[in-house]
């Protein structure tokens, strides 16, 4: 069964140039010109991964993702036409996966879109770190059914933090740079920015920390990186 896509974009020109190559490498694509139908949309369909412009009628692209991720965890990609990353750690602060600067190439939009999918399919599927259960204090985090628990209440974690997490909490007290972590986690060095570590390590802390302003476990090594400390 081919995998659903949902484009949220009111440039008609330019979400029928994204439907077109992506129906061509084998999607099913939809279309959304507003914020509001997005979300309708989004949380009635059953999609697999939703390409979220920012500039929208209704309600703009950081408001839709807020809306859509605090149902649902699929992959949200993020398109901006701006060049300050202001804007691109504001939407991955609301919980969108990656992000695209316009102009874009075509192609260079499947490429990503497929990676994304893949990602998210081997953290669902079998391809999954082999420790089934991994505890450290009062973070439980269980690999198999893809579940987080602080202080014995679950915590729904977004695709790309329990990727993190989970790496970091499997190799434990290990520091790995912001370069490391993103070419672990997202796997696309070449394309992206490695403040995005930064942004979904803050919004771990937030999720899993008493303290995020102190956090205890997610530590910063200055001048280095990141690691878990049990």
């Amino acid at each position: 069964m081919s995998k659903k896509i949902l484009i949220i974009e009111d440039d008609a020109d330019i979400a029928a140039i994204e439907k077109d190559y992506l129906e061509i490498s084998g999607y099913e694509v939809e279309i959304s010109a507003t914020g509001s139908d997005g979300v309708e949309k989004a949380l009635s369909g059953d999609f697999n991964l939703i390409i979220l412009d920012i500039m929208l009628p209704e309600m703009d692209g950081f408001e839709v993702c807020k809306s859509i991720r605090d149902k649902i965890d699929i992959p949200i990609m993020m398109l901006t036409a701006r060049k300050s990353d202001i804007d691109k750690i504001k939407g991955l602060g609301f919980g969108a996966d990656d992000y695209i600067e316009k102009p874009f190439s075509p192609s260079v939009l499947v490429a990503r879109v497929k990676s994304q999918l893949a990602q998210y399919d081997r953290l669902k599927g079998s391809d999954k770190i082999s420790t089934s259960k991994i505890m450290f204090g009062n973070i439980i985090l269980e690999s198999d059914t893809r579940r987080v628990f602080v202080n014995d209440k679950e915590v729904v974690l977004p695709n790309k933090e329990f990727q993190l997490l989970e790496f970091l909490m499997t190799n434990a007290n290990i520091v790995f740079s912001r370069e490391t972590l993103y070419d672990r986690i997202w796997g696309m060095n070449s394309f992206g920015n490695t403040s995005t570590v930064a942004v979904h390590i803050n919004r771990l802390r937030e999720a899993v920390e008493q303290d995020s302003t102190k956090p205890k476990h997610l530590i910063t090594v200055w001048g280095v990186g990141y690691k878990f400390k049990p």
